[in-house]
């Protein structure tokens, strides 16, 4: 059999069972978790996080299940009020962290409007950015510093922005602003999809490749893994922690070294 026929079968198959599963958890199951969001049930915890956001974390972690996406942790998150930083992939990125960890992210605004991950994103405490616009950074950063100092974690891609999954861009440090003034943690966060990240380039963004697009190839791509690596924190008050750009630095270098070389 030629090899683009079997793949197209291969790819075929996929769908014809993933599609309903997608249904499913979203058809079924999202209506749990919205009910879940709705309720006033901020006191309750299962197993010490809070009832909505372990809600967020199971759909996050069996959405990522019906994409044939298999979330592995490696080191531990901390606890508290913590600034997560990670290189940015594709919008899968967002669903893999809140599979392991509750953050409130910093997005663009255009995700807002994407179907579905949209809608989990403004639940989730997403942190819309409007790009290129200054003002909004000010207001993206007073609020991150509130979140943090109130106990919330908060997650950011200091990259500004997804790229073609070979290379990893320059962090910027302005947005490492908000955990300096707020005195809490930076904890970098290595996104690692496929064997020692082999598959990086297969869930960014093709070229020319919109959200839609790439949801659905991703739908039909064969199973692959993927490792959210927490690395070790920068604490605040040391030597790593002396300014925003020096944060910036260590984090980059620190995600850098457990991704495969561009």
């Amino acid at each position: 059999m030629p090899r683009h026929l079997d793949s197209s079968l291969l790819r075929t198959g996929r769908y014809l069972w993933r599609v309903p599963f997608l249904l499913w958890h979203v058809l079924v199951n999202l209506p749990l978790v919205m009910l879940t969001i709705t309720l006033p049930v901020r006191h309750i915890k299962v197993r010490g996080m809070r009832l909505e956001y372990r809600a967020i974390n199971w759909w996050s972690r069996w959405l990522m299940r019906v994409f044939g996406i298999r979330v592995r942790s490696v080191g531990t998150p901390l606890p508290g009020a913590t600034l997560f930083v990670a290189n940015h992939v594709s919008w899968v990125d967002i669903v893999v962290l809140h599979s392991q960890r509750m953050m409130g992210f910093v997005a663009k605004r255009e995700i807002a409007s994407w179907p579905l991950v949209g809608w989990m994103a403004s639940k989730a405490e997403t942190i819309f950015h409007q790009r290129g616009s200054q003002k909004s950074l000010g207001d993206v950063l007073a609020l991150m510093r509130e979140r943090l100092k109130t106990g919330y974690s908060v997650g950011a891609f200091p990259e500004g922005g997804t790229r073609n999954g070979r290379e990893l861009g320059p962090f910027h440090a302005r947005i490492f602003s908000a955990a300096v003034e707020a005195a809490v943690p930076v904890q970098p966060v290595a996104l690692r999809y496929g064997r020692d990240g082999m598959a990086q380039t297969q869930v960014a963004f093709a070229p020319r490749e919109n959200f839609m697009q790439n949801f659905l190839r991703l739908l039909g791509n064969p199973m692959i893994d993927a490792d959210v690596i927490f690395l070790d924190p920068i604490l605040p008050g040391s030597t790593e922690a002396e300014g925003r750009r020096r944060i910036a630095e260590t984090a980059r270098a620190r995600i850098a070294a457990v991704l495969p070389a561009s």
